[in-house]
This record gives C-alpha cells, structure tokens and sequence, in this order.
C-alpha cells in the first residue's frame, strides 16, 4: 500500500512540473509539433498463467461432463449474494432454493449414503445367509441344458465389469500421480510468479526515474524555440503581415522597370525618328533622280514606235509613284519627355524598395532584440521547473518504500520454500491414502482376474461338479474371496468417495466454473457485500472511498492486459494528472510572461518620402502629351508609295517586250538601280519604322494608366505601413498567442504521455492478474480436478462393484467343487451323456434326484 501511495505522490509531482514547464515555453517549428519520448523501459514478466492439462484433459472432461449431467443448473448468482451478505444465515430461509440447486448433489450424495450404509449390512446378511447354505452357500449345482451358455454369458459381463472396474481404478490412478506430479509445475508457477513481483517492484523506479528524465527532452525543445524565437515568432508575423506588404512592394518595385522601359522606348522613338528623318530625305533624292533619268530614257526614238509606245506610255505612268510616303520630318521629338525621365532615374528606386524589403525582412531580428527579457525570465522558470521536479520527488520514499517491499518479496519467498517440505510429506500421505484406496480395489481385481484366469483354464466341461479339478475349483474360490473383499472395502470406498464428490463438486460449480466465466466477480463485486455501508469495497479499503468505480472484475481485466497499476487501481481519482496541470501555478506565471510580449514594428519603413516622390516625378514627365495618333499615322504609311522589287519587276517584263537596243538596256539597268535602292536604303528605314512602332505603342500603354498605377502602388504601400505602425497589433498577439500554444502544446504532449504511460507502461499489474490465474490454476486445474476426476474414477469402479459381486457369486458356482450332483435315471434324458454312472446315494448320501418331467 505504502508503495502505491508513493507512486500517486510521484505523479503529482511530476505532472506539476510538467505544467510549469509547459507553460515556460517552447515554440516548435511545424517540423517539431511532435515530440518523441522513446519508450518507457518494460519490465518482462516470466509467468505464463497458463495450463494445458494434456492427455489427462480427457479425464478432467469427462468429469466435467459429469458434473454437468449432475448439477446442470446455472451458477445461483443471487442465492450466493444473498447467503453471502447474511453470513449465511440466509441458508436457513432459502434451504428450498439451495437444495433445488443441489438437487443432483443431494441425490448422488443419498445414493453414496445409502450404499455405504446397506452394503456392509447386506454382506452382514449374505455371509449369514450362506452359512445357512443358502444363498448359494448350498454346495450343489443342479444341472441344466443352457449351463454351458449361462456360464459364458456370465464370465463375459464379469469380464467386462472387471475392465470397467480396472480403468476406474486407473482413471484415479492417473488422477493421483498428475496431482503429484504437478507439485513441481506448482513451485515453477509460484517461483515466477514471485520473480515477476520483484521485476515489478525493481523495475517501477527506473521507470518512474525514466518519466522524470524525459523533461530534458520537453527543455531541450523549449530552450530550442526560445533560442529562435526571432525565427519562429518572427517568422509567422512576418509571413503574416507579408500577405500584405509583399505585394505592396512588389508594385513599386515593378515600377522601376517600367520607368527603364519607358526611358529605352523614348530613347528608341528619337534615335529612329533622326534616323527616318535623315533617310527618308536621302532616298527622296536618289527616286527622284531615278525618276528623271527614267523619264529622259522613255524619251528613245523606239517609243514612237506603234508596238513600243504603249510601253512606254505605261512606264511613264508608274514614274509619279517613285517617291516617299511618309512624312517624318512634321513628327514632334520627344527629347524634353526624355531628358525628364532621365531626371526621375537619377533617383534609384529599385534600391529604396530594396531597402523597404530589408527593413521588413528585419521582423524576426526585431523580436528576438524586444522579446529578450520575456525569453530570458521564461528560462529561469524552466530551470525552476526542473528543480521543483527532481526536488518534490525526492520528498516520497518510493524507492525506499519499493525497497521495503521487494525485501517483504523475498521473506515471503523464503517462508514458501519452508513450507514445501511440509506440502511434501502432507502430499506424500494423501497420495498414500489414495493408493490404499485405490489398492483396495486392485486386490478385488486381482482376485476376479485371477479366478477368471483359473476357472477359465481349469474349467473341464467333461467333468461333473463334484469331480472338478483343483484349479477351477481355485478359481471359484478366488471369486468368492474378491467378493468378500468387495463387501469389506466398497462402504469404506463409497463413504470416502461421497465426501469428496460433495466438497469438489460443490467447489468446482461454485468456485471454478464461476470464475471462468467471470460470474464469480460479479458476486464480489455486488454493492454492500463485504460491507453494508460500502458500495466496493476495493476502494473502501484502499481509499476509503467506497463510491468510487473500482471494482474486482475491472481490476483484473485491468491487469490481465497488462496495464498500469496507476490506471487499474484508478488513482486517477486520487490524483488527476490533468487537474494538476490546469491549476498549477507554473501555467499562470507563464501566461503573464507571454501576455507582457510587446513587438514595436514601427521602425519598419516600407519606401521613403524620396522614392514617393520619385513615383509622382515621374508620372509627370509628359509621355501622355507625346502625339501619338500622328507617330502611328505615318508609321502605317510605308517607306515608298509603290513597292519598290515591285516596280523593278515590271519594268524589267516591259523592257523585255521591247526589242533589242538602247532603250531596252537602260530600262534594265534603271530596274536594278531601283533594287539597290529597296535593299540598300528602303529595309533598314522598314527596320527603323517596326522600331518606332514599338515604342511609341510602349508608350502609348505606359502612358494610358501610368497616373492610375502610381496612385494604387502609393496607396497600397501607405495601407501597408498603416498596417505595420498601427494595425499590427492584432497579428502579433495572434502569433504570440499561437506561439504561447505552440511553447504550452510541448508540456501537454509531456502531460499527455506521462498520462499514458501511467495508464498503460509504467509498473504494469500484470503480476497481480497472474497470482489470481495461479491460484485459479493451482486450486482448479490442479487440484480439484484432479482430486474430481480420482473420485469419479474411483466412485465409477465402487460403483461397478456390486454388478461384480453378484456375477462372481453366480459364476463361482461354475467353477467350484460341490458336494453333491443332480443323478438321473435314464443317462440318456441329460445332457451329459459320457458322464459315467455313479452311486451318489452311496458316496453322496445328500444327493437327491430332482423329480421327472417329460420335457427334461
């Protein structure tokens, strides 16, 4: 008792350590919300509260069987609870209903009573009854034709119930020698079961010191979140209030690029727009001067020509088509929108954002520098803790107290080993007793086997019965001998086997069976049975606490699974693990450490006044006031009216529909000049306008929203920083409080698992099932059915007895010598027809002849 009370101390202080530390703290990443305390060294138990009888197991189940042919009513629950809570006193009043339920006992008990008592008083009477030369002591055997059958039919069922007689007796034999032979399975069973109690007595205080070392690894984590707390809590503001300053940032960031974008397509639109301009001027000419030179060749005689002149008329049509189609030199520059975004990226902005960034990326350097004080106070308690952990356990003498017991362990040991010589000897001279009985009845065998034997082999069925010979005449005798012996001995077996039908049947259906089928626990956990004032009395004596749920049974299924003491025994109600946690002092100190957490996030500047200003500059540039309907007007036009591969094309098919000459050659050699001229001036001025176009359409864009832009990136970053200096109040206490959680959930994983542990690893009672087991095997399996199957072999062989005693009485007759025969006139009329002729009368003056019938 004392040990447990030790065990409930230990856990109440364990458990208030447990909430200290716990509420100390300890923040886990995600990748630590699971802590992994090992498992708890168990103890290995050796008993095996197990028993396989074996071959014999078909004996006990005959007995079994028997019993139940007997005693077929079920176990009388309430009659027991009645009779048990009067001190059976309730007997007198309830006789009726324990003699119905006894009913086949009863009867069996009459039947045994009534032949011990009859059979010595009928073979009183017989052995009178034979000296009077009655009842077969008369020394004549009257002749009859079945005699031979009669004989058979008797040695037969004397046979046979010699044999039935025979395997009762080694049905108790067997029975006898296992209940020896089990004293050795005995000492095993309670020798382990004694080892198991010191493994439970030495193996508790590791265990024990096993829970208390494992709040290193709760002060290792929460020591390794304290130390990130920056990362940690840090971390999840940061991610937090990033949802809306990481956008925020990321738009005034992208603006950077569109104020390079922006400078790269203004210098693009005034480097192209030189470009066109210069060459459009310079390709204007060289048509020009194509133009002329065309128009002076078409001036050949040949075109007078009836078939040329429609040529040549043809030609001179297109030549207006030879000149430029765009105007560029009229297209504003927009060298004054340039030089001003040059100005506006003077100012870099890209590294103000950056700097935004840096300063918000700061967050978890901020809280660990502001929460410094908080981490520091909240580790000293968790050295406290620990120290109020090691100090309050030492204050119970559990070790010493488990020390006290395991020496009481061993004192009762060595007591139990005094005692077995005495089991020894008392076991010798039961088995004595039982043998005597058991040798009793051998002696009847021997004599019906034997006489059996003799008159058997001695039997001459020539021979009259006045002449048989010695052998059969012995074995007649030894009939007779072994039923005078079965006259002496059978009241003695009967009385003996009565005695012990009614104590180990009554035990075996009121004890055993009752408590295989758990029915028995049922009784002793009925309400008010040990005490009328008490509801269970396990808890009555252990904790005076009669109302509380701990029953018998439940203590045992309890330990049969191997739990923990501190569940089984429902200490729980005692002391509560959880209870303690929630009203430790350790969790409010804590608490009011984490609520005293300020994060100050207002020296986070998002973008400075200068880059504000930059955003505005630059939407002031005047790329809006740039004509772009006029860029794209002329950008559309072309570079020449006609294409020029074209023209110099045709002019070449027309030039061959001329015939050969002068005319001809220099309409050719005008056809590639305007080639050079597509390739060498018309493609680079094509690749220039695509340059323009682009840009000006970039610019087109950019200025299209560019104010709209620059208001929502401002707005958004001011609504960020508001969020930072004003509003982030609520998420850094969200975070510490999830934190806090996160620092408490590592102490109620500890609690948690200290709890299971209690419940299900720590000082497991499963000894405490097995001692119960091993009576149950010892006082059931061992003993009272092998004491139940001795009298149910033996009860069988008494039984069979009387059926011996009266075919040995009628057998002997057979076998004997008589004193005198039947003698017949007429030979012929008798069975025996070689038996010669004798003078009875002379030589057996008490024969008789037996009157004449005509059937004879």
């Amino acid at each position: 008792m004392l040990w447990k009370t030790g065990l409930i101390f230990l856990c109440w202080g364990l458990t208030s350590g447990e909430h200290q530390d716990r509420q100390s703290g300890t923040p886990p990443a995600p990748a630590r919300t699971t802590l992994d305390f090992g498992f708890v060294p168990a103890g290995v138990y050796d008993t095996v509260a197990y028993y396989e009888p074996g071959a014999i197991g078909i004996l006990f189940n005959m007995m079994h069987a028997f019993l139940y042919v007997v005693q077929p009513n079920p176990f009388p629950e309430d009659l027991v609870i009645r009779v048990a809570k009067d001190k059976f006193g309730a007997i007198q009043s309830e006789y009726q209903k324990v003699i119905y339920y006894d009913l086949g006992f009863v009867v069996c008990a009459a039947l045994g009573l009534l032949f011990t008592v009859l059979l010595p008083l009928v073979g009183l009477l017989f052995c009178l009854c034979r000296c009077c030369d009655n009842c077969g002591g008369e020394m004549h055997q009257r002749q009859r034709k079945n005699a031979d059958c009669l004989r058979g039919l008797l040695t037969t069922l004397l046979l046979t119930t010699t044999f039935i007689i025979t395997a009762g007796v080694l049905c108790a034999y067997a029975a006898n020698q296992n209940l020896s032979s089990q004293l050795k399975s005995m000492r095993r069973l309670v020798k382990s079961n004694l080892k198991d109690l010191h493994t439970f007595a030495n193996q508790t205080p590791a265990q024990i010191d096993y829970l208390i070392s494992k709040y290193d690894t709760v002060k290792h984590y929460v020591l390794h979140d304290l130390e990130n707390v920056g990362v940690i809590l840090g971390g999840r503001i940061h991610e937090e209030l990033g949802k809306d300053v990481q956008p925020a940032l990321d738009t005034a960031l992208s603006m950077t690029g569109t104020m390079r974008d922006t400078k790269d397509a203004l210098e693009n639109v005034s480097l192209t727009l030189e470009t066109l301009q210069e060459g459009t001027v310079k390709l204007q000419a060289n048509l020009s001067l194509v133009r002329g030179s065309l128009s002076n060749a078409l001036n050949d005689p040949v075109c007078t020509d009836v078939r040329s002149s429609e040529i040549c008329r043809n030609i001179q049509s297109t030549l207006p088509k030879l000149e430029i189609a765009a105007n560029y030199s009229s297209l504003p520059d927009v060298t004054n929108q340039l030089d001003k975004v040059n100005e506006v990226l003077k100012t870099d902005l890209g590294q103000i954002v950056e700097k935004g960034f840096t300063a918000f990326n700061d967050t978890p350097n901020l809280v660990t520098d502001q929460t410094r004080n908080i981490v520091e106070g909240v580790k000293a308690l968790l050295d406290d803790v620990g120290s109020n952990i090691t100090t309050f356990t030492k204050l119970f003498p559990v070790h010493s107290t488990l020390t006290n017991f395991t020496k009481m362990i061993s004192h009762t040991h060595s007591q139990i080993e005094d005692i077995y010589p005495q089991v020894d000897q008392m076991d010798f001279y039961r088995w004595i007793c039982c043998i005597t009985l058991c040798c009793m009845v051998v002696l009847i065998l021997a004599f019906n086997f034997l006489g059996l034997l003799c008159g058997i082999l001695g039997f001459d069925r020539h021979a009259t019965p006045t002449t048989r010979g010695c052998v059969s005449n012995t074995g007649g005798n030894l009939l007779m001998a072994g039923v005078g012996f079965s006259f002496l001995f059978s009241w003695v077996l009967m009385g003996v086997i009565t005695a012990l039908f009614l104590a180990g049947g009554n035990l075996e259906k009121l004890v055993c069976e009752p408590f295989q089928t758990r029915q028995l626990f049922k009784v002793l956990d009925t309400p008010n049975l040990v005490n009328s004032a008490w509801r269970n009395f396990i808890p009555g004596y252990l904790y005076n606490d009669p109302e509380m749920d701990l029953t018998a049974y439940s203590l045992y299924s309890n330990c049969k699974d191997n739990r923990g003491i501190y569940s089984a025994l429902h200490m729980d109600k005692i002391f509560n693990v959880s209870a303690f946690f929630n009203t430790s002092v350790y969790s409010k100190d804590v608490s009011r450490k984490f609520e005293g957490m300020k994060v100050d996030l207002r020296s986070i500047i998002l973008l400075e006044s200068e880059g504000k200003q930059n955003l505005i500059t630059f939407t002031e540039t005047g790329i809006n006031e740039i004509d772009f309907a006029a860029y794209l007007e002329e950008v559309n036009k072309g570079v020449t009216r006609i294409d020029l591969v074209d023209f110099a094309s045709q002019l070449d098919a027309q030039a061959d529909q001329l015939s050969k000459g002068t005319l001809q050659t220099s309409l050719k050699g005008h056809a590639n000049t305007i080639r050079q001229l597509h390739i060498q001036q018309v493609i680079p001025l094509e690749q220039s306008m695509s340059t323009l176009n682009q840009s000006i359409r970039l610019l087109e864009r950019t200025s299209s929203d560019l104010p709209v832009r620059v208001i929502d990136v401002l707005a958004a970053v001011d609504a960020a920083q508001y969020l930072i200096s004003q509003n982030a109040t609520f998420v850094i206490n969200q975070e510490t409080e999830k934190y806090k959680q996160t620092i408490i959930g590592y102490f109620k994983q500890y609690i948690d698992w200290i709890r299971t542990s209690l419940a299900l690893e720590v000082a497991t009672c499963k000894p405490l099932s097995n001692i119960v087991d091993t009576a149950e095997i010892l006082g059931c399996s061992f003993l009272l059915d092998a004491m139940n199957t001795f009298w149910f072999g033996l009860g069988c062989s008494t039984l069979f007895l009387l059926p011996s005693i009266i075919l040995s009485v009628k057998l002997a007759k057979f076998y004997r010598r008589m004193d005198t025969e039947d003698v017949y006139d007429d030979i012929e009329t008798i069975p025996m027809k070689t038996i010669p002729t004798y003078d009875t009368m002379t030589r057996f003056p008490r024969a008789s002849a037996p009157p004449r019938h005509a059937d004879w």
